[in-house]
């Protein structure tokens, strides 16, 4: 096989793969709709924090609190390996919360296949992150952490779907998915 067949091969993976999803809406006022409306994805007897309830934890408390991979990327700032969340592939209605304290963060029509090997969302629930410049590789990236523990979750990048061309690609283990018919 030769390698343009090859790379044709690769691109319709990836599309097949995208048509799986939703597509993403296609104006900002349908982006502002779909954030607005979050919590009609979540289960009827879901319990879920608000932002502005701080959750301020030790770092023995972290480590106890959360699993060791978790613990690496939420509160150190790692990245797990690309293509190892099951979250890669959940497709089902519902809210992806932070695995360090529960806050709403994404819901699953703000999913798409980006096909980095991580879930990636083009857009987030109003507040639920705050963001800084990340210099780790040299050049700038926004980073985003959770606005209610600081638990590291990704950076967001420039190459996300329309209208709002954004990915914010998140290290799975940041995240709990809480299907909508729990």
């Amino acid at each position: 096989m030769d390698r343009r067949t090859l790379l044709k091969a690769l691109a319709a993976a990836t599309l097949g793969a995208r048509t799986a999803y939703a597509a993403p809406p296609k104006s900002m006022k349908e982006i502002e709709t779909l954030q607005n409306n979050w919590k009609t994805f979540l289960a009827a007897d879901a319990k879920v924090p608000a932002p502005n309830e701080p959750l301020k934890l030790s770092k023995d408390e972290w480590k106890k609190r959360l699993p060791a991979e978790a613990y690496k990327v939420l509160r150190e700032e790692s990245t797990e390996r690309a293509g190892t969340s099951p979250l890669n592939g959940e497709k089902r209605p519902g809210v992806f919360v932070c695995a360090g304290c529960g806050l709403p963060v994404f819901t699953s029509e703000m999913k798409f296949e980006s096909g980095t090997g991580w879930p990636s969302f083009f857009t987030a629930i109003p507040g639920a992150f705050e963001q800084k410049k990340d210099f780790f590789l040299i050049y700038p990236r926004l980073e985003y952490h959770c606005i209610r523990c600081g638990g590291h979750h990704g950076h967001v990048f420039d190459d996300g779907p329309p209208p709002t061309n954004q990915r914010w690609c998140n290290n799975g283990v940041s995240l709990k998915f809480i299907p909508k018919s729990a």
